[in-house]
């Protein structure tokens, strides 16, 4: 009996459960709870890595409109703005638009000298209109007062003869008067010093009573149309001796 149990007991298979595992980093051994632990932990962090890079990338394709510019999206966008930028550039430069907009800048350039140009020489027209206008009124109303200079010359000679009296006197204040209007002016009085500009002297004497050259008599008066000469007077002039 005793040998039969013990060829059974050396029959059984020696079986040694150790739950314990090797680190391969370390070369010690664990129990098993802890390497179970190590795994557990293990797990999470894997899976919390793949569920960050998940959400990143959820996030970076649900962008939101207010959020801040990604430096890549800058970068490209200004890497899809640089043909834009370049065909400008060339188009300045002389590329396949330059040389028409050069035609089209030299056009306006010259079209503004020409619009300059007339513009100038109008203004400088409208100026010599008007001077030629205005000489040509004086003119005109300067020959129609020189036909009437010998009607007041002979005004001048009645009213040194007393003859221009009653109602002949007051026709002969009026057309003065009138004629002032038109800047008519007489010069030409005894006792004025001589100016070969304005007097036409017809007779020369010395006279002690002078010290320069004297009209001491008026045979007929002169007349200055505003500022020019429309007849010189005749005078005779004394010299001093």
């Amino acid at each position: 009996m005793s040998s039969a149990r013990d060829d059974g007991q050396a029959a059984e298979r020696v079986v040694i459960r150790d739950k314990r595992k090797i680190d391969p980093t370390g070369g010690k051994a664990k129990d098993a709870d802890t390497a179970t632990a190590d795994e557990t932990d293990e797990a999470p962090a894997e899976a919390t890595k793949d569920s960050a890079a998940t959400d990143g990338a959820a996030k970076k394709e649900r962008k939101p409109s207010h959020a801040a510019p990604d430096p890549e999206d800058e970068e490209e966008a200004s890497t899809s703005d640089a043909p834009a930028t370049e065909k400008a550039e060339a188009a300045k430069s002389g590329g396949p638009l330059g040389p028409e907009l050069e035609a089209l800048r030299s056009d306006l350039e010259e079209r503004t000298r020409d619009l300059q140009r007339v513009t100038a020489e109008y203004a400088n027209y409208r100026k010599r209109v008007d001077r030629d206008r205005g000489v040509q009124a004086e003119q005109a109303t300067g020959l129609v007062i020189s036909a009437l200079l010998p009607v007041l010359d002979d005004l001048d000679r009645a009213r040194e003869h007393g003859d221009l009296v009653g109602p002949f006197a007051a026709v002969s204040e009026q057309l003065v008067a009138a004629l002032g209007k038109f800047g008519l002016t007489a010069f030409g009085e005894k006792g004025d010093p001589f100016d070969p500009t304005r007097h036409e002297a017809v007779a020369h004497r010395t006279s002690s009573e002078v010290t320069e050259p004297t009209c001491v008599e008026v045979m007929r008066r002169g007349y200055l149309l505003g500022d020019r000469l429309l007849r010189a007077a005749l005078v005779a002039v004394a010299d001093p001796e």
